[in-house]
C-alpha cells in the first residue's frame, strides 16, 4: 500500500494533462496531448530510433562509470590508508570539486572532438568526486576500537584492510557508487545536449530544432525512466549481495 502512494501525484498530473488537452486550455503545440506522446513513443520504438539512442547513452554511462571506478576507487583507498597524503591532495580536490563538469565541455571538445572520448571525460569528471569522497570517508571513518581489536588478534595491514576496514566502509562506498551512477546519467545527457551526434540528449536537441515537442517530451520521460531503473536496480542488487548493510544504504527506499 505504501508503494502505491508514490503514483498518486503522477496520476494527478496525468489527469490534469488529459483534462487540459481535452478542454484545449493547454497549448497543444507546446505541450501535446498524452495520446500524441504515446503515439510518438510507439513510432520511435517501432522504427528503432529510440532504442538506438538509449543503447548508445547507456553504453556511455556504464563505460564512463567503470573508468571512474577504476581510477577513483584505488586513489581513495590509497589516501584513506595513508592519511599523510591528504594535505597534498585535498587542496587540488577542493578546487576541482567546484568546477561544474558541463563547463569543461568546450575544452574537452577541442581536445577530443565530439566523439566518445569527450562524453566519457565529462562522465568521469562528474562521477569522480562521489566515488572518491565516499570511499575515502568510509575508510577514514573506520572505528579505531575495531582496529585495536585487530591488533589484539595479530592482524597485519592486509588483514585489517580486508577484514575490518573494507566491511566497515562498504555502506559509504555503495552510496558513493550509487550517487556516481546518477551523476553519470545526468552529466551524459548534458554533454549530449551540447555536442553529440547520437544518444537521448542528441535526440532531444534535434527535436527542438525540428519543432517536435512530442519527441522532446518522450526523450525527457525516457531519461527519467531509465535513471530510475538504473538507481533502483543498483539499490536492489547491492542489498541482495550485501544484505547486512540493510537500511544504511537505502536512504529513502523501503
Amino acid at each position: 500500500m505504501q508503494r502505491l502512494r508514490g503514483i498518486v501525484i503522477p496520476l494527478m498530473i496525468l489527469m490534469l494533462w488529459f483534462i487540459g488537452s481535452a478542454t484545449e486550455s493547454i497549448n497543444q503545440y507546446i505541450i501535446p496531448p498524452p495520446s500524441r506522446i504515446w503515439q510518438t513513443f510507439l513510432d520511435l520504438s517501432a522504427s528503432g530510433v529510440l532504442l538506438d539512442h538509449i543503447a548508445i547513452s547507456l553504453y556511455r554511462v556504464f563505460a564512463g562509470f567503470l573508468l571512474t571506478v577504476m581510477f577513483a576507487f584505488p586513489l581513495a583507498v590509497l589516501v584513506g590508508m595513508n592519511r599523510r597524503l591528504a594535505p597534498f591532495i585535498d587542496p587540488v580536490l577542493d578546487f576541482l570539486g567546484h568546477i561544474p563538469p558541463i563547463s569543461c565541455i568546450p575544452i574537452l571538445i577541442l581536445w577530443f572532438g565530439i566523439e566518445e572520448a569527450s562524453k566519457l571525460a565529462v562522465i568521469i569528471l562528474a562521477t569522480f568526486f562521489p566515488v572518491f569522497l565516499n570511499t575515502a570517508n568510509g575508510i577514514l571513518g573506520c572505528s579505531k576500537q575495531l582496529l585495536e581489536v585487530g591488533d589484539v588478534f595479530g592482524f597485519n595491514t592486509w588483514d585489517k584492510f580486508s577484514r575490518i576496514i573494507m566491511p566497515a566502509a562498504l555502506p559509504s562506498i555503495i552510496v558513493g557508487f550509487r550517487l556516481g551512477l546518477g551523476y553519470s546519467w545526468r552529466s551524459l545527457i548534458g554533454a549530449e545536449l551540447i555536442a553529440a551526434s547520437s544518444g537521448i540528449g542528441y535526440m532531444i536537441i534535434e527535436a527542438e530544432q525540428l519543432s517536435r515537442p512530442d519527441i522532446i517530451i518522450v526523450g525527457i520521460l525516457t531519461i527519467g525512466l531509465f535513471g530510475y531503473i538504473i538507481d533502483f536496480s543498483f539499490f536492489k542488487l547491492t542489498n541482495y549481495l550485501l544484505p547486512w548493510t540493510g537500511k544504511r544504504v537505502s536512504y529513502g527506499r523501503s
